[in-house]
């Protein structure tokens, strides 16, 4: 997340120098503790939390479990990435506390600009994406315009939005109301929705609430207000990750004055330090339930201490990954194309439609920020153009079925007249076929990858009867004869493939394991490859469907 990138890369930095130490040495855990400890600093972490942070870390690290292991420098950093799930909040991570009798009462309070009013659109649609009936209420009635900002997200979002106030408007970009002056009863339109959502059978109502620019008396009069005449089952503090060492400040004002449930991290997809969020959590000993990291409604994930310590340490997020692509794939059509691939019948329609799905899972970028060891090629994702995916499209959607069926057919004439369609040069479409055909041939050589796995995990590859072989192990290209040889060839191959390094690597890979799951769509499975925290990847991101987009 850009929000901590700057950390990420300081803190791998901190580890660069154990990779080739055997045995580690009290000065040389020092040393790592110290650039640590200045990492979480200039992060913004709190002192009181980068002081007990490093103090265990450094307990841990003298002990046994180092000294003793296999591999120290790799166990540094297991301990690293469990102190630092403890900050984030370990085991006090929990789900939303929903009312046995419904409506369950969500209220959100937070400092004005925090992104209160976006967030309650973003979690109406998350509550409604998983099968609930949510209901917006605008009770903000102070900030200009923020009852129309509400109703714009709610319409977004597909969630109704309860709004009888029209609060503070502007006319002309002035505001018509003094600072501070709220328009109407915030406190009577909260307790007034209960009685709309019980009417009309919403089982969850989402209560936005007024913010100021700083933390005062006022403010937390009118939120302890509509906290007693609606008693919500949460309280979710909206805090912007960017406003540094203050958020540990507001946090606890927060919580002695309307004492919250649980904190919602928002604006983690900017490019302030952020380190400063790591530290509520901590701090206030509330969990973190929730991270907004983008301006899209889609842009919002369960909060896990763990998958946020693996990120923040280069280690990825598979497992998010993965529910995300459960979610949007269906299993059987997963299989088909993986058979596809392996038949070598995968064409341009295909990878259309399975790029149309992996659409649905956010940006590129993000999607590729949650494979391990991307932070080295945080420069290559930045440069990225999420607009390259409409232009293959485009230029897919210009070509004939039959030439999406077999790109081999396409001759000179017929580029130029996908270029003009798509409106594209015929460079641009050549590149596109070459990236084409050495992703697919990459896919089906994955796919049918026998000594590692029997084809791609949970798809129909050999080992599971989903692919074809045709013909009789033909010696091919300068393979050995005998088959010991052969099998070893192969195997340096699939390594070189894998962008495999030596096991030294301190990216995590002895304990961030890839899940296997057979809900990933043909070619994302490649994309992602045998990843771990310090593998180097191909050129423009690996095959697979990144490969189709690099310049």
């Amino acid at each position: 997340m850009a929000a901590f990138s700057s950390l990420t890369d300081r803190l791998s930095n901190a580890f660069k120098h154990l990779k080739s130490k055997g045995k580690l040495s009290e000065a040389d855990i020092d040393g790592t503790i110290r650039e640590i400890r200045r990492a979480l600093l200039d992060a913004d972490v709190a002192l009181d939390v980068v002081r007990s942070f490093t103090g265990k870390v450094r307990e841990r690290a003298l002990g046994t479990e180092v000294s003793e292991a296999l591999n120290p420098a790799q166990q540094v950093v297991k301990i690293v990435n469990e102190e630092l799930t403890d900050v984030l909040g370990q085991g006090v991570d929990r789900p939303l506390n929903f009312a046995k009798n419904p409506p369950t009462i969500i209220m959100l309070a937070g400092l004005q600009g925090a992104g209160k009013t976006t967030l309650a659109g973003k979690l109406g649609y998350w509550l409604k994406d998983s099968g609930h009936t949510p209901l917006l209420v605008a009770a903000d009635l102070q900030r200009p315009n923020a009852v129309t900002q509400l109703q714009v997200v709610g319409e977004r979002a597909g969630v109704p939005v309860y709004a009888p106030e029209k609060g503070v408007q502007s006319d002309g970009g002035e505001a018509v109301a003094a600072p501070g002056q709220t328009s109407g009863d915030p406190v009577k339109v909260a307790r007034d929705s209960i009685e709309i959502a019980k009417q009309k059978l919403y089982d969850t109502v989402i209560i936005d609430t007024a913010g100021r620019l700083g933390v005062d008396e006022e403010l937390m009069k009118q939120a302890r207000d509509i906290r007693d005449a609606v008693q919500p089952n949460e309280i979710l503090f909206v805090i912007d990750a960017m406003i540094g060492q203050d958020a540990v400040k507001t946090a606890k004002a927060f919580d002695e004055g309307v004492d919250f449930t649980g904190v919602v991290l928002s604006k983690l997809d900017g490019d302030a330090r952020g380190g400063a969020a790591l530290s509520v959590a901590s701090v206030t000993g509330k969990p973190i339930l929730f991270a907004s990291t983008g301006e899209g409604l889609k842009d919002f994930e369960v909060f896990h201490p763990d998958r946020m310590a693996s990120r923040i340490l280069d280690m990825g997020d598979i497992m998010t990954l993965i529910e995300q692509a459960q979610k949007q794939f269906d299993e059987k059509e997963a299989r088909k194309a993986a058979e596809k691939i392996s038949e070598g019948s995968f064409g341009l329609d295909d990878f259309l439609d399975q790029l149309q799905q992996v659409r649905k899972l956010g940006s590129m970028k993000s999607l590729l920020g949650m494979i391990p060891g991307m932070a080295q090629h945080r420069k290559e994702l930045e440069q990225f153009d999420e607009k390259e995916i409409d232009r293959t499209e485009a230029i897919i959607r210009s070509m004939t079925p039959a030439e999406r069926r077999d790109p081999s057919i396409i001759n000179g004439s017929r580029r130029a007249r996908i270029a003009y369609g798509s409106g594209v040069t015929v460079s641009q479409v050549n590149a596109l076929l070459q990236r084409f055909e050495q992703a697919a041939k990459m896919m089906k050589r994955m796919s049918n990858r026998g000594g590692m796995g029997g084809g791609m995990p949970g798809f129909g590859g050999p080992a599971m009867g989903g692919g074809k072989k045709k013909g009789k192990n033909k010696k091919k290209g300068g393979k050995s004869g005998n088959p010991m040889k052969r099998e070893a060839e192969e195997k340096a191959l699939r390594d070189k493939l894998a962008g495999k390094k030596s096991s030294g690597s301190t990216g995590g890979s002895a304990f961030a394991k890839k899940p296997q799951n057979p809900a990933l769509p043909a070619g994302l499975e490649e994309m992602m490859g045998n990843v771990d925290g310090g593998t180097e990847l191909p050129p423009n991101l690996g095959g697979g469907l990144s490969g189709l987009f690099g310049r």
